[in-house]
C-alpha cells in the first residue's frame, strides 16, 4: 500500500492533526499570533465538531507542552461519578458485569467486565477544563477567540470528510440495539436522517455551538457549575445515570511531571499513569538493546512485537489511577527491569504475563510556533461516540472511560468511586541530550503503544523524516499470537513466512483504521519544521 503524501517544511511553524479544517483553525490562529497551545486548543475545539465519532465535549484529553525550554504534562482526565461503586456496576448488570470489549486489546483481562455503552461507563468530562487549564497557565490570545471556527462548523454546518464518514458509518452499526431514554438523543443529533452523513454531505449541530459558546464566554465554568452542569445532573436522575452536578463542580486537571526511556541516543516522553503511555516506554526499553537495523524484517518485526507485548503485559498489570493505587513507575522503568525482560524475547512468538517489578475511535494533534513552543495532544470519548448518551439540547457526547476500569476487586485498576480508570490515549514527545526534537502521537485504542514504538523506530532505526516514518507499513498485535500486517509490510520479501516461522498467525485485515493515525512535528537543526500527517484518512497539515 502506497501513500503518496510527502512532508512539510515550515520556517515558522506547523499543525498537523487528523482532519484538514481542524489544522487550518490552528493555522489561523498562529497567523494571528497566538502560539502552539493557542493553535493546539482551536484545533481541539474544532475536532469534537468535524470529527463527532472520534472525539466530543463529552470526553478526556492529556498533552505534553514544551514551553521552550522543559516539558509539562496536563492529566486532563475525568474521574468517575461518587456513587460508582463496584456494587452498583454488578447490581446495574444482574452480578456478571458485561463481556470484554475486543477494543481494549486485554485491558480487562479474562471476566466480567465494566458495560460499554450507556451511563455505567460515563466518567466526568475532563476535555473543557483540559482546554482551560492549558490556556491559563500558556496561552497568549483570549481563550473565547480559539472557539472561532468550532463554532462556527457547528452552527453554519460544513460538509463531512471522506473518512470521518465511514467511521461515522461504522459506528452507527453498533448503535443499532441501544434501547433506553438515555439514548433517545443520540439519533436526533448524530443521524437525523436515520444514517451516517455521507462523504461531502453537509452536517450541522447548533446545540454544540451553543455549549461551545458557553464553554469559551466562562472558561468551562459553565460546563462544571452552572448551566451545563445542572443540565447532565438532571438528565441523569431522570433516566438512571450515576453522575451528578457535585461530580463536575469537584473535578480537576492535574499538572503531571512526563516520564521516559532512552532509545537510541534519544528521550522518548510520555505521560505517567493512569494512561497506557508505560506500554510504549517499556517496550522501547527492552529494544534499546536489541539490534534492529542489522537484522532480517522477519526478525525485526518478531522484537518489536514481542518488546509491545511484554509492555502490554505490565501496562495492563499495574497501570490505575496513581492517586489510588501505588503504581510502580520508576521500579517498570529501571534498566536492570527491562534487562530481565529482555532476556524473555525469544526467537518464538510468546503470550507473556506481566512481570513483578521491585514496588518502589481518538484525535491526536500536534502545533509549533516561532517561538519553539511545542504541543503534543489528544482528547477522545473514546469507542466511537461513547457512552451513547447525549444530552438533549447540548449536541454532545458523553465518554464511556469507565471502561477502562476492571470488575477484579483484587487489581489496583479496579472500579471505585471518584477514580480515573486506565486510559488508552497517550501523547508522546521526542528530546535528545534534553533538546527537543518534537511531539508525536498515533491514535488507536489499543494501537498507540504500538504505533509509538513503530513511529519512534522508524525514525530513530530507519532514518525515515516524519511523513515517511508514518507512512511506513504497520503491524498490530491484539492478543495470543494473533499478528495484523498491513499489505505494503506483508509484501516485503519472506516477511510473513518468517513470522509464521517464529510461531505469528498473520493475517492481512481489510480495514486500514486498526492500524492508527498518527502525526509527528520535528524541529529542523536548520531552523524551522518538518512534519508529517496520516495519510491513511483526512490527515491534516498545514504550516507557515
Amino acid at each position: 500500500m502506497a501513500y503518496p503524501r510527502r512532508p512539510l517544511f515550515a520556517p515558522r511553524g506547523a499543525v498537523a492533526t487528523s482532519h484538514p479544517l481542524a489544522a487550518a483553525a490552528g493555522l489561523a490562529v498562529l497567523r494571528r499570533g497566538g502560539n502552539a497551545v493557542d493553535a493546539a486548543l482551536a484545533t481541539a475545539t474544532t475536532l469534537t465538531v468535524v470529527q463527532p465519532p472520534s472525539n466530543d465535549i463529552g470526553g478526556d484529553l492529556f498533552a505534553i507542552v514544551w514551553d521552550g525550554d522543559r516539558l509539562h504534562g496536563l492529566n486532563g482526565a475525568g474521574r468517575s461519578p461518587a456513587a460508582l461503586t463496584r456494587e452498583a456496576v454488578l447490581a446495574a448488570t444482574g452480578g456478571a458485569g458485561a463481556e470484554p470489549v475486543a477494543a481494549l486489546g486485554g485491558a480487562q483481562g479474562r471476566g466480567p467486565a465494566m458495560p460499554a455503552r450507556g451511563w455505567l461507563p460515563v466518567t466526568v468530562p475532563g476535555a473543557p477544563a483540559g482546554w482551560r487549564d492549558l490556556h491559563d497557565r500558556f496561552g497568549s490570545l483570549p481563550f473565547a477567540e480559539l472557539f472561532s471556527d468550532a463554532i462556527g462548523y457547528a452552527e453554519h454546518g460544513h460538509p463531512v470528510s471522506a473518512g470521518v464518514a465511514a467511521a461515522w458509518e461504522r459506528a452507527l452499526a453498533g448503535h443499532a440495539g441501544l434501547v433506553g431514554e438515555e439514548y433517545a438523543e443520540f439519533a436526533r443529533v448524530f443521524a437525523p436522517s436515520g444514517r451516517a452523513p455521507r462523504p461531502g454531505e453537509w452536517w450541522r449541530n447548533p446545540d454544540a455551538a451553543r455549549t461551545l459558546r458557553r464553554i469559551a464566554a466562562s472558561g468551562a465554568e459553565d460546563f462544571y457549575r452552572g448551566t451545563v452542569a445542572a443540565a447532565l445532573d438532571a438528565h441523569a436522575a431522570r433516566t438512571g445515570g450515576f453522575l451528578t452536578g457535585d461530580d463536575l463542580a469537584r473535578h480537576s486537571s492535574t499538572w503531571v511531571e512526563p516520564v521516559h526511556t532512552r532509545y537510541r541516543g534519544h528521550e522518548v516522553w510520555e505521560l505517567p499513569p493512569p494512561g497506557q503511555g508505560l506500554a510504549a516506554l517499556l517496550a522501547l526499553h527492552v529494544l534499546d538493546g536489541l539490534d534492529l537495523a542489522d537484522v532480517p524484517p522477519p526478525e525485526r518485526v518478531h522484537r518489536q512485537v514481542e518488546a509491545v507485548k511484554l509492555g502490554f503485559a505490565d501496562a495492563h498489570a499495574h497501570v490505575a489511577d496513581p492517586d489510588r493505587a501505588a503504581v510502580p513507575t520508576a521500579a517498570l522503568l529501571d534498566p536492570g527491569y527491562a534487562a530481565a525482560r529482555r532476556a524473555l524475547v525469544t526467537d518464538r512468538a510468546g503470550e507473556p504475563v506481566a512481570g513483578d517489578p521491585e514496588r518502589g475511535g481518538t484525535v491526536y494533534l500536534c502545533t509549533a510556533d516561532a517561538g519553539g513552543m511545542m504541543v503534543s495532544l489528544i482528547q477522545s470519548t473514546y469507542l466511537a461516540f461513547g457512552s451513547h448518551v447525549v444530552l438533549p439540547g447540548y449536541g454532545f457526547a458523553l465518554q464511556n472511560r469507565g471502561l477502562g476500569f476492571r470488575l477484579d476487586p483484587a487489581h489496583p485498576n479496579v472500579v471505585a468511586p471518584a477514580k480515573r480508570p486506565f486510559h488508552t490515549i497517550i501523547p508522546g514527545f521526542l528530546t535528545r541530550d534534553g533538546l527537543p526534537v518534537g511531539p508525536f502521537g498515533v491514535m488507536g485504542g489499543h494501537m498507540q503503544p504500538q504505533g509509538h514504538v513503530q513511529l519512534v523506530s522508524a525514525t530513530l532505526d530507519g532514518g525515515l523524516d516524519p511523513q515517511a516514518a508514518l507512512d511506513a507499513p504497520r503491524w498490530y498485535w491484539h492478543a495470543g499470537r494473533s499478528l495484523l500486517v498491513e499489505p505494503g509490510l506483508a509484501a516485503e520479501p519472506g516477511l510473513v513466512a518468517g513470522l509464521h516461522a517464529r510461531g505469528h498467525e498473520v493475517a492481512v485485515p481489510a480495514e486500514p483504521s486498526v492500524f492508527g493515525y498518527g502525526q509527528a512535528i520535528w524541529r529542523s537543526p536548520d531552523g524551522g519544521y518538518v512534519a508529517g500527517s496520516e495519510s491513511r484518512v483526512d490527515g491534516g497539515l498545514v504550516g507557515f
